[in-house]
């Protein structure tokens, strides 16, 4: 087994409290952010910022599916969303930027071992960052 990293950033114009803000809630502005690879997304509980509990089937290929189960923690300016159905994890970092700021979303994971798990170090990165880059503009058009 091995450790399996995505991480992708943008620099949105609007100020890193306005940005985390809206990452932070789950009820209204994440629906409006989440890609086509995002299916039956729901909150279970709370639903804006720390102990939330928000739960969705991230299809990253047409074959590819993971049912996540995600608990959602704010310190500073981060927000991690732990799924309680494996080991994979999401950190969501906003820093200051200019009169901006700073997005990075790094999702981790343990993947699998052997010659499977070597694909998946190299090609589910590439996959997941093209998501991640898309929640990235979807973000900033939410926020301009």
């Amino acid at each position: 087994m091995g450790q399996v990293s995505a991480t992708s950033s943008a620099v949105i114009e609007v100020k890193p409290d306005q940005v985390l803000a809206a990452l932070s809630d789950y009820q209204t502005v994440r629906p409006r952010i989440l890609t086509d690879h995002f299916r039956d997304y729901r909150v279970l509980s709370g639903g804006v910022g720390d102990g939330t509990v928000a739960q969705w089937t991230l299809q990253a290929t047409s074959k590819r599916s993971r049912d996540i189960k995600a608990t959602v923690t704010v310190a500073g300016h981060t927000i991690t969303e732990r799924d309680a159905n494996s080991s994979l994890v999401t950190r969501w970092t906003v820093e200051p930027s200019g009169a901006g700021s700073l997005v990075t979303t790094t999702t981790e994971w343990q993947g699998a071992g052997g010659v499977g798990g070597f694909f998946e170090r190299i090609f589910a990165p590439l996959g997941l960052k093209k998501i991640q880059s898309q929640l990235l503009d979807n973000l900033r058009r939410e926020v301009a």
